[in-house]
């Protein structure tokens, strides 16, 4: 049986600096192109309330694309964390990276059924093992947001929010977010808006 080599931490340095987002996953190479603007615009909303939040709490901080080093075959950059200085203070090594799971994970969604699955399964089976304690899949084509908590070992679907929601979580005391703020207006509502 051929089997590929499994891929550390090490290997990825090699690689070039070419704009594509490559990650770890049980030593399996994944490759994402570079993220399109709506992609980009959700993660900046998504940072922008999570900011606020921790600005008048003082309880922790968020950063986009952070690299997080669970092991030397377990290396990702996930689109928006949310760590408490707590544990930041223990997971934060010299290298400015994070080697332990921050408590909020989120991954807005990029097209295609590949990246998708990567999302949905293989990151959602990561950061449960890893012990993520909430992870947000944010979906800016069908305008949603997917929310996963921590029961006992694992993550388990806790809601799906759309647009006349607002997302809310027990780890961030009195948060509170319109799902429709996280995403860009289509043309109509622009329309609508300018009338």
């Amino acid at each position: 049986m051929d089997t590929a080599p499994r891929l550390t931490s090490a290997d990825l340095e090699c690689l070039p600096e070419d704009g594509k987002r490559y990650e770890l996953i049980d030593g399996e190479l994944y490759v994402s192109r570079q993220p399109d603007w709506r992609h980009q615009y959700t993660c900046v909303r998504l940072s922008r309330f999570l900011d606020e939040w921790s600005e008048r709490s003082s309880l922790g901080m968020a950063n986009a694309a952070p690299g997080i080093i669970f092991a030397e075959d377990e290396d990702v950059a996930p689109d928006v964390v949310w760590i408490s200085f707590v544990r930041l203070a223990v997971a934060l090594q010299e290298d400015g990276h994070l080697h332990a799971a921050p408590e909020l994970v989120i991954e807005v969604l990029s097209p295609g059924s590949q990246n998708e699955r990567r999302d949905r399964q293989t990151k959602l089976k990561l950061y449960a093992r890893r012990g993520v304690e909430e992870y947000w899949i944010a979906d800016w084509q069908q305008r949603r947001v997917e929310v996963f908590r921590r029961e006992q070992a694992t993550l388990v679907s806790a809601a799906t929010l759309y647009e006349s929601d607002s997302l809310q979580s027990p780890l961030l005391s009195d948060f509170c977010c319109p799902v429709r703020s996280l995403f860009m207006r289509t043309s109509s509502e622009q329309e609508s808006k300018q009338r």
